[in-house]
């Protein structure tokens, strides 16, 4: 089975490979030179840390060189979703394309031991394969997550669990629609969408939910304070401002403010100071971020299982 499985599907998972290999070694060789920025390494600049010159100075000299390259990685979330979709989308489709189903499962091996086989040898490889470039990529973001935390958009999905999470989604997506669409091209744009669609949804909705955000009151920054301070990585949902009181700030009363100010010729932290308000911010702290991994990790996991299960189901009856 082995054998049979690496022939059918090897030029998959040969592409994959080199694809996944040569953005890899990309990565290595930038994330190189972008390490080399921090002396004591990104670490020693993370958090409260980080507000120092030396390096405010590394970060610029960062985001200088290497910005564009972390633009550029936003859209690698689409990863997963490739690796999971080329390999899923083709495991039951070709069969049913080519006709050759009806001659697999006529042989001695019984058709659940070979849907078993596939699954689990193709599921692996898709989970290898993104696990692998992740991990690249994870090390690449260190710098920049020292400076902006991994509670970014940007970030939170190309990190952590949730990358594999989203390929074995694509995968249980695209067997799915292929045992259904018998072809592997319109199974695997399926995947894709629905990778899309599931992954905006739960990023704009469900995600801020996975546990109640916090409210905290803190002082409005006066001229030349650091910006950078305690919470900085922290997920802010929600920000504006509050009287002395704790009363929240609406946005009539803010425009009245803004315009207090200008009549007052003051800056408008400063006069906001000088009155008592304070910043609100609705968030979720830092150290959430592998709580909410797992949480996100587990949603699309389970689906993918279930997604699964219907194509075990479909091939046992035969309803195919």
């Amino acid at each position: 089975m082995t054998w049979l499985i690496w022939r059918q599907h090897r030029t998959e998972v040969c592409v994959l490979g080199v694809l996944a290999g040569l953005f890899g070694a990309v990565l290595l060789v930038l994330g190189t030179q972008a390490h080399d920025l921090f002396p004591g390494g990104p670490a020693t600049c993370a958090g409260e840390a980080g507000a120092t010159d030396a390096c405010t100075a590394a970060f610029r000299r960062l985001d200088d060189r290497y910005g564009f390259v972390e633009n550029l990685l936003a859209a690698f979330y689409v990863v997963p979703v490739v690796i999971g979709a080329f390999l899923g989308a083709p495991l039951l489709a070709r069969e049913l394309e080519d006709g050759t189903w009806q001659l697999a499962w006529t042989q001695a091996v019984p058709r659940m031991r070979w849907l078993t086989a596939k699954l689990v040898a193709l599921a692996g490889v898709t989970a290898a394969l993104t696990g692998a470039f992740t991990a690249v990529l994870t090390w690449f973001r260190q710098p920049f997550d020292a400076w902006e935390g991994r509670f970014q958009y940007d970030s939170f999905d190309l990190q952590g669990l949730v990358p594999v999470a989203y390929a074995l989604f694509a995968f249980g997506v695209a067997t799915a629609a292929g045992a259904l669409l018998r072809r592997s091209l319109p199974a695997f744009g399926v995947a894709f969408g629905a990778f899309l669609a599931a992954r905006m949804g739960v990023a704009l909705l469900a995600r801020p939910s996975y546990a109640t955000p916090l409210t905290a009151l803190e002082p409005i920054p006066t001229a030349g304070a650091k910006e950078r301070g305690p919470g900085f990585a922290d997920w802010t949902v929600e920000q504006g401002y509050a009287d002395a009181a704790g009363r929240r700030v609406s946005s009539a009363e803010y425009h009245d403010l803004e315009a207090a100010a200008d009549r007052a010729g003051t800056p408008l932290g400063q006069f906001l100071h000088a009155q008592g308000f304070q910043r609100v911010r609705v968030h979720h702290p830092a150290d959430r971020f592998w709580t909410f991994q797992l949480i996100e990790t587990a949603l699309f996991v389970t689906v993918a299982a279930v997604l699964i299960g219907v194509v075990v189901w479909r091939v046992r009856r035969r309803i195919l």
